[in-house]
């Protein structure tokens, strides 16, 4: 059993981390996330996807205009194709569901077509924006219920590497697309995955007014977490977080084919204006 200072400790990946005395049981279980990239065979049931869909039905939407959906896949062949779209991750083939959310203002345009109403605000940005926003809260609420039900998951922004190509592979009207995926399935115990650190709260958290010089103390502390941690879970990951992460947005080839993004929005019906 993990006392509330170890959850702390790991979440932070330091042994001084300071430990609130509010807490509940739910913030626990937020506290011991980690990423999921091993599955068990066992199927993830229409029963638990229900409940899933639910909880993630149940996160804020923007005006009420629940702008995103979700297509889960469970199909090998599919998965295959898909996984191999998002950058050959052997994970979306091994997971037994796989879940492509999906920013939608398809259905948006067909209530308005209804109603007798035009359009128009469904080409800015902003609309994009609400969909994008709706999608994550929707899913992070479904990753949230997912891990109560002993559940492991993960993130697939690869999903993103070729728009136009999932979209035909899950036949995607115009004004509807690939955000990112999701990994859902049992994790296989014979490959145990640790807790990453995050930074400490004074990188992240402003009082008042944004201030960036500091966080340089807390980004330098996180470089030895991560150094740890990478360590820890023998990464093959060169040099600190900060090296890694100046790596990862050097240059447009660093984007893994997302440089041309704006264009592929284009190609599916969203303007931008």
């Amino acid at each position: 059993m993990h006392t509330r200072a170890a959850l702390y400790q790991a979440r932070y990946g330091h042994p001084d981390t300071p430990v609130p005395d509010a807490g509940s049981a739910l913030i626990d279980q937020l506290l011991t996330h980690r990423s999921v990239r091993a599955y068990l065979p066992d199927p993830v049931t229409d029963d638990t996807l229900c409940a899933l869909i639910a909880a993630a039905q149940s996160a804020a939407s923007s005006s009420n205009l629940h702008a995103w959906s979700v297509v889960a896949v469970r199909d090998p062949a599919r998965k295959d194709r898909l996984a191999h779209l998002a950058g050959d991750q052997a994970h979306v083939r091994q997971a037994p569901l796989f879940l492509v959310w999906l920013a939608d203002l398809a259905r948006l345009e067909s209530v308005a077509a209804q109603a007798g109403e035009p359009d128009e605000a469904l080409d800015y940005l902003e609309m994009f924006e609400v969909a994008v926003i709706d999608a994550a809260l929707a899913a992070q609420n479904a990753v949230a219920a997912a891990e109560s039900l002993g559940l492991g998951t993960v993130y697939i922004g690869g999903i993103r590497n070729r728009p136009e190509d999932v979209a035909a592979e899950l036949q995607l009207p115009s004004r509807v697309v690939a955000v990112f995926g999701l990994c859902v399935g049992t994790p296989d115990p014979q490959v145990p995955t640790a807790v990453k650190p995050r930074p400490a709260q004074s990188v992240v958290l402003h009082h008042e007014h944004y201030a960036l010089p500091p966080q340089q103390a807390g980004l330098a502390r996180y470089d030895q977490a991560m150094a740890a941690f990478y360590e820890s879970q023998q990464m093959k990951v060169r040099g600190t977080w900060s090296r890694h992460t100046a790596r990862r947005i050097r240059d447009a080839a660093a984007l893994t084919g997302r440089d041309r993004l704006v264009e592929a929005l284009g190609k599916r019906g969203f303007k931008l204006r």
